[in-house]
């Protein structure tokens, strides 16, 4: 699918003041106000976004150019005006496929749960996973062997897209079952640096740092990482500008 970059008509919204963001940000951007707007409507029970959650199910794990029924669903419109009149924007290919995975992802990982959204910005993947472990029972040393952590290695070390959206996927399932959120916007952004090979290496050393820095935030925090603040590689002190720099940006 490619995106044509609209513009706004009378009565649309002035478009964000994005002009200066790095374009994974945009992407970032794009996906979490997509899911901000549909998710407390499906909390909700809102018939027109359990209809659109279990459309975008179907998309899990698959590319953009797969689901032609989900053309302008999943983040794709939101994507359209933050690029629109960004004329210098490259790899939009990449920006499309990100938000499309995340989306679908958090769709799946919504599905039947009305207790609470599962797209949270305090918990990265590396964290999630962190704290599906300790769910399971493991601690210390068994967390290192856990099975759990080789699926998050076989992430990192995947070669394809499509083997990263297959592999997510199977995570992603485990988390459902678990009730454990995950940070979507940001996976976007990940996502579509990873797809970028000079900054691939920096998607993958920050999916380790996640993992590894929940252990230390929740050893420091003197309780187990999936006690309510799950062990969280994002300093929360960062304003909300700042949050997805630094080393969250593979600066």
């Amino acid at each position: 699918m490619t995106i044509t970059p609209t513009t706004p008509g009378a009565d649309a919204s002035p478009p964000p003041q994005d002009s200066g963001l790095p374009a994974h940000r945009l992407v970032t951007r794009a996906t979490g106000s997509y899911i901000a707007r549909i998710q407390p409507q499906y909390l909700s029970d809102t018939s027109a976004a359990v209809a659109e959650l279990a459309r975008l199910r179907r998309g899990a794990g698959k590319r953009v150019h797969q689901v032609q029924d989900l053309w302008g669903v999943g983040g794709t419109e939101e994507l359209a005006q933050l690029l629109d009149g960004r004329k210098e924007f490259i790899r939009l290919e990449y920006a499309e496929e990100a938000v499309f995975l995340a989306s679908t992802m958090w769709a799946l990982h919504q599905q039947s749960g009305r207790d609470a959204g599962m797209h949270d910005r305090r918990q990265n993947l590396g964290g999630a996973v962190r704290a599906l472990i300790r769910l399971k029972g493991a601690s210390g040393e068994d967390e290192e062997d856990s099975p759990l952590r080789k699926r998050l290695v076989r992430v990192g070390t995947a070669e394809s897209l499509d083997s990263v959206a297959v592999r997510l996927r199977e995570i992603v399932l485990l988390l459902r079952g678990a009730r454990e959120p995950l940070d979507y916007a940001r996976l976007a952004g990940q996502l579509y640096r990873w797809q970028h090979r000079p900054d691939r290496s920096g998607v993958q050393r920050e999916w380790g740092r996640e993992f590894h820095l929940a252990a230390a935030s929740a050893a420091r925090k003197g309780k187990p990482a999936s006690d309510g603040d799950t062990g969280d590689a994002i300093d929360r002190a960062l304003a909300p500008e700042e949050e997805y720099g630094g080393y969250a940006a593979g600066e």
